[in-house]
Formats: C-alpha cells, sequence, structure tokens
C-alpha cells in the first residue's frame, strides 16, 4: 500500500493560515494596521471600497523596508519580532508571528511600494495567490503602501460568506477605533467609497475618546490611574448614567494590544454594582501595562485573547481601581463628616433667661359644633359612588345597567397614539364599545367579556397598535411627519454615522425627516405618533439594534424597524387613563390583526374566567 502522508505545498498552507488569520477585510485591515504601529510610523490613512471587498489600501510613514525585506515578508513564519523560543514572553509589539501577509497575500491580490528613508528608489511587488508575478524599483515616498484587491477572490465560498456591506464596514470601524485608541499618538483616516468616514489626529487619550466617540462622551468619562506591584492600570470609566443596555463601548488594552476577558469584565461590573441596572453595561477604556513575561499573547490567531499568569489578583486590583474612582469623584453616595455646612449645635448660656414654651389654643372650640370658622382638608367623595355596589345583588356575569365611573385624572390628549376603533376584530371575543372600563396599577386595564374579566397590558396593547400602523405604512407609502420648530442636531461616531446613513431612507417611510451634512445629521421632522418620545434616544436604540444583530439586514428590515420604533415609542407604564382614552385603546387593539401578542411575542391579554371567579367566593 503506497504512503498516503504527504507535505501541504505552501500556497494550501497559506490558505489555510489564512482562514485563522484573515476572516474578512477588518481583519487584513487590523494586521496592516499593527504593522504600520510597529514600523514607527505616526501617520496612517485607510482607503477601502465596497466595505473591503473591492479594495483595502493602507498608507503609513513608518521605516519602510528594503528590497529584500519587501519580499522576505510575505514568505510564512518570516518576522523581524523573534529570534527564539524565549522571545515570545518578552513581546511588545503587535504582530510577531509572520504570518499576516502571507495570509493576505494568499488570498488576495496584493501590491507593496515601500522605501526606506536612507533608500533613494524604493520596491514595488505585486503578488497573487503567494506567487510574485512583479518585482521592480519605483520611486515612492518614505514608509510603505499596501493594496489589496479583490479579497478572497480565489476562494469563492470564503467570499460567498462575507456578510453586507453594512456589517463588514462596522467591523472595519471597530477594528480601526482598538487601533487607535491604543495608539493616540498616531493619527488615522478611514475613507470609504470616497467618503471620509474617520479622521483623528494624534492627541490625548481622553480627546481621542471624544473625537472617536462623540463630543458629549467627555463630560462622562471618570479618570483611572493605579499603580499596583503586579500591574498597572490607566485609562476612563463611564459615569453609571452613561451606561448602555447593550455592550459596544468596552475596551481592554494589555501593553496597548486589544483584548477581550469576560472574567475581567465582571470585575468592573461588580463594582457598579447598585449604580446602575443589573441589565446595563458601563462604557470604560482600560489600559494595563504588565511585564510582558507575567502574560501570554500566543494563545489565539488573532491575538484578541490574553492569558495572565494570575487573573484572580489582577481582578482584584482592577476592581478595587474601579471602586476607588467611582468613590474619588463622588459617584458612590458617601457620608463626610469633615464637610462644611454641618448642624450647629448651640451650647447652653447660664445667663440667659429660660423661657417656658407657649401653647396656643381655642378653649372654647367644639369639633360637633359646625359653626366653627373651620375648615377641613377633607376630599369629597366621587359622583355616584353608589353605583359602585349596583348589581352585586344580581346573578354572576350580569353588569349593572346605569354605572358611571367616578372622576378620573385627565391626562393631555393622546389622539396622535390612539385612533377611534374600527368595527372588524380579530379575536372570538372582545369587549363591547359601550363596555365599562378599570385601570389597576397605571399598567393594566380591566373590563368584563361575556366569559369573565378581561385584563389588558395597556403599554403592551399600544405597542401592537403603533406596529401595524407603521406596518401599514410600510404597504402604502404614506407617512405623516410632524415638524419641528427647531431641528434637533445629533452626532455619532463612525460606526453608528455610517449604519444611519444605511437605514436613512428606510426611516423616511416611518415619516422621519432626517438632513445629513458633514457626517452631523438633523432631526427635521419625526413621525406624527410620537409624542413625548426622546428622538436621540430612539435612534440610538435603532443602531444598537443593528450592532448587535436584532436587526438582521438579511430578513425584512423595514418591519424590524417598525417594532423597534412600537416600541419606543408606545406609552410607559404608570400613565393615568380616561374612560375615553381606554376605550380607543381597545378599539384599536382590536382592529389589529394580532391583537393577542405584541410584535415581539409578549402577551397582551388574559382573561379570567367565570368559573374562576366563582371559585374564589366558595
Amino acid at each position: 500500500m503506497a504512503d498516503i502522508i504527504q507535505l501541504l505545498p505552501d500556497s494550501v498552507a497559506n490558505q489555510i493560515a489564512a482562514g485563522e488569520v484573515i476572516q474578512r477585510p477588518a481583519s487584513a485591515i487590523k494586521e496592516l494596521a499593527e504593522n504600520a504601529i510597529d514600523a514607527g510610523a505616526t501617520e496612517i490613512e485607510i482607503v477601502i471600497k465596497d466595505a473591503g471587498r473591492t479594495l483595502i489600501q493602507v498608507i503609513d510613514n513608518g521605516t519602510g523596508m528594503s528590497e529584500t525585506d519587501a519580499r522576505m515578508a510575505f514568505e510564512r513564519h518570516a518576522t523581524s519580532k523573534i529570534r527564539q523560543a524565549t522571545d515570545l514572553f518578552s513581546i511588545r509589539t503587535m504582530g510577531f508571528r509572520g504570518e499576516a501577509l502571507a495570509s493576505i497575500a494568499a488570498v488576495a491580490q496584493v501590491e507593496l511600494i515601500t522605501r526606506r528613508e536612507e533608500s533613494e528608489l524604493g520596491v514595488h511587488i505585486e503578488i497573487a495567490a503567494s506567487k510574485i508575478e512583479k518585482q521592480e524599483p519605483v520611486s515612492c515616498p518614505k514608509g510603505s503602501n499596501f493594496i489589496i484587491r479583490n479579497l478572497f477572490y480565489n476562494i469563492p465560498a470564503r467570499r460567498k460568506f462575507l456578510k453586507s456591506d453594512t456589517t463588514e464596514l462596522r467591523h472595519i470601524i471597530t477594528e480601526v477605533q482598538r487601533v487607535a485608541l491604543a495608539n493616540t499618538r498616531v493619527s488615522f483616516k478611514l475613507t470609504h467609497n470616497n467618503l471620509l468616514l474617520m479622521n483623528l489626529p494624534a492627541a490625548n487619550l481622553r480627546q481621542r475618546i471624544s473625537g472617536m466617540m462623540n463630543k458629549s462622551i467627555n463630560t462622562q468619562l471618570i479618570p483611572i490611574d493605579s499603580d499596583a506591584t503586579v500591574v498597572n492600570i490607566t485609562g476612563f470609566t463611564g459615569k453609571p448614567e452613561s451606561a448602555r443596555k447593550t455592550s459596544g463601548d468596552q475596551y481592554f488594552f494589555v501593553n496597548n494590544r486589544f483584548m477581550r476577558h469576560p472574567y475581567l469584565h465582571k470585575a468592573i461590573v461588580n463594582a457598579y454594582e447598585n449604580l446602575i441596572s443589573p441589565d446595563a453595561i458601563p462604557t470604560y477604556f482600560i489600559f494595563f501595562d504588565i511585564d510582558p513575561e507575567y502574560i501570554d499573547v500566543n494563545i489565539h490567531p488573532t491575538k484578541t485573547e490574553i492569558k495572565f499568569s494570575d487573573e484572580k489578583l489582577i481582578w482584584k486590583v482592577l476592581n478595587a481601581s474601579i471602586r476607588e474612582s467611582l468613590g474619588k469623584f463622588n459617584i458612590v453616595p458617601s457620608i463626610d463628616f469633615d464637610t462644611e455646612g454641618q448642624v450647629n449645635i448651640p451650647t447652653l448660656n447660664p445667663n440667659a433667661e429660660v423661657k417656658i414654651p407657649e401653647v396656643h389654643f381655642n378653649p372654647d372650640y367644639n369639633p360637633f359644633n359646625t359653626g366653627n370658622n373651620v375648615t377641613h382638608n377633607r376630599q369629597s367623595a366621587p359622583r355616584n359612588w353608589e353605583s359602585l355596589y349596583n348589581g352585586f345583588e344580581s346573578e354572576a356575569g350580569s353588569e349593572p345597567d346605569d354605572f358611571e365611573a367616578p372622576e378620573t385624572i385627565v391626562l393631555p390628549s393622546r389622539s396622535n397614539n390612539i385612533d377611534m376603533p374600527q368595527n372588524n376584530t380579530s379575536l372570538n371575543e372582545a369587549p363591547e364599545i359601550s363596555a365599562a372600563y378599570f385601570q389597576v396599577k397605571s399598567r393594566y386595564i380591566l373590563t368584563p367579556v361575556k366569559s369573565g374579566l378581561m385584563i389588558i397590558d395597556q403599554r403592551r396593547a399600544h405597542e401592537r397598535v403603533l406596529y401595524e400602523r407603521f406596518l401599514n405604512k410600510i404597504q402604502t407609502r404614506k407617512s405623516t411627519t410632524q415638524q419641528l420648530l427647531f431641528g434637533e442636531p445629533l452626532s455619532f461616531n463612525a460606526e453608528e454615522t455610517a449604519l444611519l446613513k444605511d437605514i436613512k431612507n428606510d426611516l423616511a417611510i416611518f415619516g422621519f425627516d432626517i438632513k445629513e451634512e458633514n457626517n452631523t445629521f438633523t432631526v427635521k421632522g419625526i413621525p406624527s405618533e410620537f409624542e413625548n418620545v426622546n428622538t436621540a434616544q430612539l435612534l440610538e436604540n435603532l443602531l444598537e439594534a443593528y450592532k448587535t444583530g436584532e436587526v438582521n439586514p438579511g430578513e425584512e428590515v423595514r418591519q424590524q424597524l417598525a417594532a423597534i420604533m412600537a416600541r419606543n415609542a408606545c406609552m410607559k407604564y404608570g400613565e393615568t387613563l380616561t374612560q375615553e382614552e381606554m376605550a380607543l385603546l381597545v378599539g384599536n387593539l382590536f382592529s389589529c390583526q394580532m391583537a393577542h401578542y405584541t410584535p415581539g411575542g409578549q402577551t397582551i391579554i388574559s382573561i379570567i374566567d367565570n368559573e374562576e371567579l366563582e371559585k374564589r367566593f366558595r
């Protein structure tokens, strides 16, 4: 029998390695940007087209490479960072394995134009599928210029599994932000389809965070500076009010290398205990400076996971540092007995005259004498209160004919939110238009039906009504916009800006009038259904839904947007409704095609049947 084990060709081995290192266009940009940082670059410009599918270009002003180094850089495991195995435990550079360029060249068409400062001419190399097709001298600026075209062109299966341009662009922006945060002395530019998305000049960390996220975050940052024996911790954490329901603004860096670490994330969440809601996630930008011999960065192909020699110790130091910063800046409530404004307790003066306290009262007051000119702070009973007891003597299931509800507090009109009920219903049983409605805890609406007592969750009911109204707008493409007297300017980070540009036309169908100028958005009008809705918070929730995958671009995006908008625009719990408002809301609910459940599948209606009611009084 012939031997069956053989060595793979280098081109195949490089493609296998590319599957681990280069997973998408963002991975290639990350590797090239980190190589530029290692080369001492102070300016990095990234140009992409079609979210990196067609073109990725990374230009830096670093040291550049000689002709021999430029050729060797594309060989697998060719690196200038390590010479022996022990060097793996003293690494402070970003790249070190020598796999990135070889992996990229195996799955794309690559050009490299580079020159060292002391050289008169540079070198131009073209590689496709690991094969060098061209090499010649060229006149060029100092530094390196990598041009990557048609990523995964020779692996159709990998290219087919790339996500939409919006998703891939979001991953690219995320990777650039991570590199930019760790290297604040380097300026970054990111251009997509000839549109400048990011322009970050060299700055300090606070300025870099503000320029990268949005300027409003500057007032929400709390500095951290802890110097321990094993590790130094610096950076910023956010105030409790800046915490969000979803992740996205959480960054760990070890020796300026981004990492993910769920265990240390819990140390920060623990420090915010009782300061934020359990489902909220604080914002933080944490930098660890630690001796490389206490960490291992060589445990993951993308180098985003790092192992500490003593994770429990790092956890305790981090948790204590966060708590100290929150306490130092008066975020944690505390009692200070040394502050000004102390309670002054007067001392006894032996020479002062002591007076007996005087009590004034009317000795002739008679509480049973109605002629006394005394005003009692008593609330009058509601009109027709006796009618509340009418019908209790009748048979089970009967309703009083002359019932009149007691007076209720009238809220501002919700005519924009609730329409008149229609005649068609989607349920076998619905309350009559003339039925009485009761509100419990400003949350539930109770009304009698033939089979018993119907309980309706008012907030969920309103959400279903708004959702189906938004769906109707999608079908008819008819929306009503309420123009704002003053436009509301909104600023987002680069990732959110790209997403908002992508969904702006879809939002216009629902009634949003959003103008864009120089990556700044101004809301000129909102859907007429919105009343007392925070527009900025609503748009932020929509963008978060995109980033967290709640909105799936592969499905009907507009229906998903309608569900999110309905959830954010519906009434909140705690609103008191009048009889007319409850009747209109219930009427609208039973005009919906699916009245039982919200768009997210939550129950809206529950019925306690007559038999259950009778059991409770046996």
